[in-house]
């Protein structure tokens, strides 16, 4: 079986005719393949600001409202519970509505309740607003990456993958940079504003230049959808068909019923635990390194520009796994990510360092923790077959965020139980290595007719 959309007609025709199948991919990069990756990338980038931008205005916020740590921890998960709830109820729409009209509008509900933030009074204000945030983020995430998975060779799907969730920090990177110098100058208001607005700048360009799934156009056929496949035919310099192709058959049960089916039942558990341990230990670690980082002996903002520098080595770090996986198998390399990651969390809180050694340590944990985490975003379209991959990743992220909110919720208590950094960095080891157990034990191979026909030389 070929990979290639060429499979789609005759050599050279100007129309070719009579049904044929829609491939899963193309075998090389074209420039619409290029703009699908670099708009989601961008996307996630705004992503990673709007979300991650708590971290750095929580002190501020702590000493102007007088909050406490545990309340701030409230504030951190009320948006990562948005994240759950978008990935779970609202992502699977897209595997019936289309992938390209989930992502533009979850994007604008999280681009304006990031911009309304700027303007509130209130803990309970400010919580309303960023649960709206999450809903946003956590519904456009698993869309995106089920377009970008459509979209990339199949040689390469494992790094496109990894490259849009590498944008969440890089978004972060700016964010601390910026508001180590934003929130003294303007206020945390003006920097949520800021972030909203540059979110929202991208809207004309996804309703311009983002294409739509063509499995979508296939398998629901909407009004126009031959219209629809040709005009992304004709961007892929491929000719037009005089008929909508075959559906590929279908490998499983529509929905959520088919992420248990063909003997993926085993391996959904595993992925949804490895997803729940990560989410825990990484959002523990993103939510609070600023002020860990203070615990640790550095000021305010070196504590920011800490936490900048741990998204650095994240951003690095999940491009890094993208690059290994292009010729190394993806769940040694994950697991390999993150055993490393959790001793090197241990060491951090055993032992006090120079500012310039807590500085590439926080780089080396970002690298690790963070890069072997988002590899788990590629094995699950790995797992998943096309027609429900959009539910698959938008489920396991979904039920992941359990974990997401546990984490700085768990933070904030230990932090606030004023326990010794060891103790809450070994708390948190532990479910990093759990996460890379259950990542490293699915198996991707079994009853999953997609992946089998994928393997196949063109």
């Amino acid at each position: 079986m070929t990979s290639s959309i060429e499979s789609l007609g005759p050599e050279n025709p100007e129309m070719s005719s009579g049904p044929q199948r829609l491939p899963d991919l193309l075998d090389k990069w074209t420039p619409t393949q290029l703009v699908v990756m670099l708009l989601c990338f961008l996307a996630n980038v705004n992503d990673g600001m709007d979300v991650v931008i708590m971290s750095y205005i929580a002190p501020t916020l702590i000493d102007e409202w007088a909050l406490g740590a545990d309340s701030m921890g409230v504030v951190f998960s009320v948006s990562l519970l948005g994240m759950a709830l978008g990935g779970i109820g609202l992502s699977p729409l897209a595997d019936y509505l289309g992938r390209r009209k989930v992502v533009i509008s979850a994007l604008t509900i999280s681009s304006t309740a990031t911009i309304l933030c700027g303007w509130v009074n209130t803990v309970s204000e400010l919580m309303v607003l960023r649960f709206f945030i999450g809903v946003g983020i956590g519904t456009a995430l698993p869309c995106m990456a089920a377009l970008i998975s459509e979209y990339a060779p199949e040689k390469y799907r494992n790094f496109a993958v990894g490259a849009l969730y590498a944008g969440w920090p890089l978004g972060s990177i700016a964010t601390g940079f910026v508001s180590a110098s934003t929130i003294p100058a303007f206020g945390w208001q003006a920097t949520l504003v800021g972030a909203g607005v540059l979110t929202a700048i991208q809207l004309p360009f996804l309703l311009i230049f983002l294409p739509e799934s063509m499995q979508y156009l296939v398998k629901r056929k909407p009004a126009g959808a031959l219209e629809k496949l040709n005009a992304i035919f004709a961007r892929l310099d491929h000719p037009p068909v005089s008929e909508m192709p075959l559906p590929d058959e279908a490998y499983s049960k529509p929905g959520v019923a088919g992420l248990w089916s063909d003997g993926r039942a085993l391996s959904t558990g595993l992925l949804w635990g490895a997803m729940i341990f990560g989410f825990a230990s990484l959002w523990f670690t993103i939510a609070w390194i600023p002020q860990l980082a203070t615990m640790a002996g550095l000021d305010v903002t070196n504590a920011r520009i800490a936490g900048a520098i741990f998204n650095a080595g994240a951003f690095i770090g999940t491009l890094s796994l993208g690059l290994i996986t292009v010729r190394m198998k993806l769940q040694p390399t994950i697991m390999t990510f993150l055993v490393s990651a959790a001793v090197v969390m241990i060491l951090f809180g055993v032992f006090r360092f120079s500012l310039p050694v807590t500085m590439m340590i926080a780089f080396v944990i970002g690298f690790l923790q963070m890069g072997g985490f988002n590899g788990i975003y590629a094995l699950g379209t790995q797992l998943y077959p096309m027609e429900v991959r959009s539910t698959g990743v938008g489920w396991m992220t979904g039920v992941g965020r359990a974990g997401a909110v546990l984490g700085p919720l768990v933070g904030g208590v230990l932090i606030e139980a004023d326990l010794a950094l060891s103790v809450i960095f070994l708390v948190f080891a532990v479910p990093t290595v759990l996460c890379a157990l259950c990542a490293y034990l699915v198996n991707t191979s079994p009853a999953n007719p997609n992946k089998v026909a994928e393997s196949e030389p063109a």
